[in-house]
């Protein structure tokens, strides 16, 4: 027995075609006999199309997962990952948008994870995506997660009661195969950073010395520059809402960065375009005009580090990069906190314009080639 093009539709050795599909958590099983492929695949669609209609009908009061998640989402409209919430919405509504909340577990969850993790999966007529990590997939599993147990203990319905009035089911996660940091050796960055487009190189290198996230990184904004008299720069608080901790973090530039912002600026004060971009640090301009850059992990990223021969770098590395240079360097435990933004770190005493100081050179001792330890990798497994 084959299958054919079709998922849940399997070719017999006499020729003869039988569904057997998991649709919502409930087992579709025909045997349709010697028909077309394409026979097979309209009565597939009909039977679908039969039970979503009978479902729809059903007339109870129950809300639907689409309901729900239009909830959330204007719940979440000012977080940061706002727009990453929407995006795994948008993948999971074609699979249980029209489900009954109280209907929906890891059984009617199976063709999302499937098509998900086989990739070809398309959302509103755009290119078919390429297969996700599970990793990824559970980022999904996540909003499933969220959007039931607000269901079951904040939201509630016109008389009062629960959206979901039972303990919502447990959404199993896919295993994870975490890879451990890969900071970069100086090698990998002469080797990777020429590879990369002139502006994704430029981001790059602001990452690896200042420690910012992708996000704060294509998100950094001229509004939070504060310059600093005292040490003959600026610094740049973001903001609780768009860092991770949710706490400010004062990102301190050191000369190599603050390098990177100067050139910014003198690109940006002699772009005489009338519709440039002013409010982002780094932009990239297409035919669409100038625009923030949604994330440095694209193709042309992707690309760089395979033809640099370390397709395991990920943005999130340059990050670790710049912690294992301090590190390295000798730079104390609390200073590294500070200038990576940990949770723990408290930052007030460091808006000091002596101590912001001293930060600098902390932070110039990771863009310094000379003096600091072999890096040792261990990799398990």
């Amino acid at each position: 027995m084959g299958r054919t093009r079709a998922r849940g539709i399997s070719l017999e050795e006499d020729g003869s075609r039988t569904v057997d599909k998991v649709w919502r958590g409930r087992r579709i099983f025909a045997r349709l006999g010697q028909v077309s492929q394409q026979e097979a695949e309209d009565w597939l669609a009909a039977e679908i199309g039969r039970r979503t209609t009978k479902q729809q009908g059903r007339g109870s009061s129950r809300p639907l997962f689409a309901d729900c998640a239009a909830r959330y989402l204007i719940e979440s409209k000012q977080k940061r990952s706002a727009e990453v919430i929407a995006w795994h919405i948008d993948l999971l509504l074609s699979y249980i948008g029209a489900i009954q909340i109280d209907q929906i577990h890891d059984g009617t969850l199976e063709d999302f994870k499937e098509d998900r993790l086989g990739g070809g999966m398309v959302v509103d007529g755009r290119e078919p995506l390429k297969p996700a990590t599970p990793t990824t997939v559970n980022r999904s599993l996540e909003v499933v997660r969220t959007i039931l147990n607000r269901s079951a203990r904040a939201w509630r319905n016109e008389a009062g009661r629960p959206l979901l009035d039972m303990a919502p089911p447990l959404i199993t996660m896919l295993p994870e195969s975490r890879r451990p940091p890969y900071p970069m050796s100086w090698d990998e960055q002469d080797i990777f950073f020429p590879e990369l487009a002139t502006h994704l190189q430029v981001m790059a290198l602001f990452g690896v010395n200042t420690g910012l996230r992708d996000e704060n990184i294509c998100g950094l904004r001229w509004k939070w520059e504060v310059p600093i008299p005292e040490v003959g720069r600026s610094v740049f608080i973001v903001p609780p809402e768009d860092y991770k901790t949710g706490v400010a973090h004062v990102a301190i530039l050191n000369d190599a960065a603050w390098s990177i912002i100067e050139g910014q600026r003198k690109k940006l004060a002699t772009d005489d375009r009338k519709d440039k971009n002013t409010e982002y640090v780094f932009t990239y301009r297409d035919h669409k005009g100038d625009h923030r850059i949604d994330t440095i992990n694209n193709g042309g990223w992707q690309r760089a580090r395979a033809a640099a021969g370390i397709p395991m770098m990920r943005v999130h590395d340059l990050r670790h990069t710049f912690s294992s240079r301090l590190r390295l360097a000798g730079v104390p435990q609390e200073d590294r906190n500070a200038l990576m933004g940990h949770g723990g770190a408290s930052m007030p005493e460091h808006y000091a314009s002596a101590d912001i100081g001293r930060l600098i050179e902390q932070a110039n001792k990771a863009s310094a080639r000379q003096g600091t330890r072999t890096l040792l990798r261990v990799v398990n497994g």
